[in-house]
């Protein structure tokens, strides 16, 4: 994959603690924001690198993006509310439509011609997996890395949306700890590991045109533990890694009896050491199962490797792969930072 050439149509905050051509080249970049079910006519505040966006439906349904600020006196539209297809500041009443153009100034009514300046800045609207993607600067989708769940549609699959999880920690961190194989048997031994059997049998990484595929087989059973029973003796895991960089991944899970669980880890770099994480999941097994007891054992995992990825030091992800210490099973993290590193990201890399 090469790096995207850089435009600049939103600048970087002044807050904003990533370096510069960092923010840059992550800017061009494709995230899920928000869940689709979660916007309203009330206006939402979401933040992607640092960037805050006002999200919302007009009356019709249509979702929209915007930097949450009004372009007149700078207060967020997120205090303000929707009528009809418009959103209306709360300092002067000023009214945005779908296009983002302003269609009435209340103190001066008799204004027709209003000028381009008070107009405002637009983010795309990608619905995906049960999800708003957009990018601050990219405003092409064909050109997106979009990961590809492509069974969320499927009519043998049901697609389950559990609770995002916000992270106290660097996208690039949790991304990494997520395809990482060797934490299993340490970080999720009372979910479904085991302490005992902590080998890492050898594994191949290819990289590919979206990013890099891994194709890891143990007998570590991904039931959980109250489960392991229904594993058939000798039946061997097979566990698929497909990396969308900067920071999404698809894990296929393959069960006994043809069982298929696919999960995509899907990170919205919040800031440079906070991440929203987004977690869609199928499944053409146990379609009618309780989908409370999916959310536990979902928040069991992330909430084990959240504890690790808050507590990691340095918070970035170092592309300079000296600058700590790896052993084989790496395989599939050492491949991911050289991607980041071609992209020309910093070696003291700050997501």
């Amino acid at each position: 994959m090469n790096a995207i050439p850089v435009v600049n149509l939103v600048n970087k905050p002044c807050y904003s603690q990533f370096e510069e051509r960092d923010w840059e080249i992550l800017s061009q970049h494709w995230y899920p924001v928000a869940r689709i079910d979660e916007l309203s006519t009330q206006p939402r505040q979401i933040t992607l690198l640092d960037v805050k966006i006002a999200a919302y439906r007009t009356e019709s349904g249509d979702i929209h993006l915007v930097r949450d600020i009004c372009p007149h006196r700078g207060v967020p539209l997120t205090k303000g509310w929707v009528e009809g297809e418009e959103i209306i500041c709360p300092y002067h009443g000023l009214r945005y439509n779908a296009e983002g153009k302003c269609t009435k100034i209340p103190a001066q009514p008799e204004l027709t011609k209003i000028s381009d300046r008070f107009s405002l800045t637009k983010f795309p609207v990608v619905l995906k997996y049960g999800l708003v993607w957009t990018s601050i600067q990219s405003r092409d989708p064909a050109t997106a890395n979009f990961p590809e769940l492509d069974t969320w549609e499927h009519v043998d699959h049901q697609a389950i949306l559990p609770p995002y999880v916000d992270i106290a920690g660097s996208s690039g961190r949790q991304l990494e700890g997520f395809i990482d194989v060797a934490h299993f048997a340490w970080v999720h031994h009372q979910a479904f590991a085991d302490r005992d059997n902590p080998v890492v049998p050898k594994y191949a990484t290819e990289r590919t045109n979206y990013g890099l595929h891994t194709e890891y087989i143990s007998d570590v059973s991904n039931y959980p533990h109250g489960m392991q029973h229904l594993a058939p003796e000798g039946f061997l895991w097979k566990r698929v890694f497909d990396v969308y960089p900067p920071f999404s991944a698809v894990l296929t899970v393959y069960f006994p009896n043809d069982g298929i669980l696919k999960i995509l880890n899907a990170c919205c770099p919040v800031s440079h050491n906070q991440t929203r994480l987004f977690v869609p999941l199928t499944r053409n097994f146990d379609t009618t199962g309780d989908l409370q007891a999916v959310y536990d054992f979902n928040a069991q995992i992330f909430a084990e490797d959240q504890d690790m990825v808050e507590t990691q030091k340095p918070e970035e992800l170092p592309l300079d792969l000296t600058s700590e210490a790896h052993f084989e099973a790496d395989r599939s993290s050492t491949t991911y930072r050289r991607i980041l590193a071609e992209w020309g990201l910093s070696k003291k890399y700050t997501i």
